[in-house]
């Protein structure tokens, strides 16, 4: 049913929960395997006042993060399963949708924190845009509950 499967990481337990299901179906389906990451922007208030080499340093930051995010995903696929990773500069929702085109993808996996409206139109939902934006399939993957890493993937994502 499924050839070329788009999966999104960022190293949340949402995103492993969404890759172990992509590693699944990319199993299952005998189906190319490309996992996608961004370097996550740092906020525009953290550029205040900061030197050239405050912001160099949380740009590479930034990069060497996004990095280890995609090494540990791509580490976890299984040697018989064809992957392909990819590290992007834009926003991984600008990106999702340029590769979804560019990489002739069959159906798109991300998870989903499960925020809820209100928080989701504030902190912004990845899930949520590609949902309204794909061309092809979503799948969306909820994480189970579990409070203490869900307060550590809000602050990840609030110092992002």
């Amino acid at each position: 049913m499924f050839h070329n499967i788009l999966v999104a990481v960022d190293g949340s337990t949402h995103a492993d929960q969404a890759l172990t299901h992509a590693i699944d179906l990319a199993h299952c389906e005998h189906a190319r395997l490309t996992v996608i990451t961004a370097v996550a922007a740092a906020p525009s208030i953290a550029y205040f006042g900061a030197s050239a080499e405050a912001i160099d340093t949380l740009s590479r930051d930034a990069e060497v993060t996004a990095q280890a995010v995609l090494m540990r995903a791509r580490h976890r696929v299984p040697s018989d399963v064809s992957v392909t990773t990819i590290l992007s500069r834009d926003p991984i929702e600008s990106a999702l949708i340029r590769q979804i085109d560019d990489g002739h993808h069959d159906v798109v996996i991300v998870g989903s924190r499960g925020r809820g409206a209100v928080r989701s139109a504030l902190l912004g939902s990845v899930s949520h845009y590609i949902l309204h934006h794909s061309p092809v399939p979503v799948l969306i993957v909820h994480a189970e509950r579990m409070p203490e890493r869900e307060a550590a993937d809000d602050a990840m994502a609030a110092s992002a």
